[in-house]
């Protein structure tokens, strides 16, 4: 069932990412595309994994769209949108950039023939730091440069990131891959003059729950229980709460609980030169002889 629950939820988030692919989000806000993009999820009988990340430019990840986010993309813009169905808590995880601008295409490339790269020499017992070589040789033969600070992750039921880490770049140790687990990679390309790092930048706008321990006021602990029954341990947004709470309620309620700490915040993560960024991701399990990607187009 495991299996099944996790191609279908990688069904579901391709479709929905070679939509993006291919729609010109030129004069959409970015509240119009994180609220597009999840009622397609949804649409198709999965539940979204996490908000869609509308990250633009220097922003590498974990940019959502707040209530009625005014934010338009511009033709000159490049967005990472970062995509994730889930079918009963098993998760497909999957990415693109779009962008208008041709100069940035050769970025655009690189991120998806790093993941391509990756993707061609998967099979049980593959080290995690060979694909990081793998997609660090692939970016820099093209010019550009991997994001060392960023990577792709283990999942789990429930769990996005469940522990194991795979290196955008080449690494020491680390694990191999095994049978029947779910992992996702995502290559982070910037350009020649990035750092090829990233920082935590002030916005915070998704958050996750890390525990259910009761905080004593009453309005807070009622946010607490509509978090767990909806969204489990998987990350939110202020957007999906607002449907229950007005903006500002749900935000008082939201700093409650973050000092209380019941929930965690994510920064925005920004090319530490402010250079563009540009990503690709898909989610796979690997088998003895090869691989399923999960989030390839059927």
């Amino acid at each position: 069932m495991q299996i099944e629950a996790y191609i279908k939820a990688g069904k579901i988030a391709s479709e929905v990412r070679e939509m993006v692919r291919v729609k010109d989000w030129v004069g959409k806000t970015v509240y119009e595309i994180c609220e597009e993009v999840e009622n397609e999820i949804k649409k198709r009988g999965a539940k979204c994994a996490f908000p869609v990340n509308a990250s633009i430019n220097e922003i590498a990840a974990h940019y959502t769209a707040e209530p009625n986010d005014p934010i338009t993309i511009k033709d000159t813009d490049l967005v990472k949108i970062d995509l994730g169905a889930q079918i009963d808590g098993y998760i497909a995880d999957t990415a693109v950039t779009v962008c208008y601008d041709a100069q940035f295409d050769g970025l655009v490339q690189a991120a998806e023939e790093a993941l391509g790269n990756a993707m061609s020499m998967i099979k049980v017992g593959v080290k995690a730091s060979d694909i990081g070589r793998a997609i660090e040789t692939t970016i820099k033969k093209m010019g550009f440069k991997p994001i060392a600070n960023l990577s792709g992750h283990s999942l789990d039921q429930y769990t996005i990131h469940a522990g194991k880490s795979i290196p955008n770049i080449w690494s020491i140790g680390g694990f191999s891959l095994s049978e029947n687990s779910a992992y996702a990679c995502e290559p982070f390309v910037t350009t020649e003059h990035g750092g090829g790092f990233v920082r935590n930048g002030q916005i915070k706008n998704i958050f996750a729950l890390n525990s259910r321990k009761k905080t004593k006021n009453e309005e807070a602990d009622k946010l607490l229980d509509f978090i767990w029954e909806n969204f489990n341990m998987l990350p939110f947004a202020l957007r999906w709460i607002v449907k229950e709470w007005d903006e500002k309620k749900g935000k008082e309620l939201l700093d409650i609980l973050i000092k209380k700490k019941a929930i965690q915040a994510y920064p925005i993560l920004i090319e530490i030169n402010g250079q563009r960024v540009a990503q690709a991701e898909h989610t796979f399990i690997p088998k003895e002889d090869g691989v399923t990607i999960t989030t390839r187009v059927q």
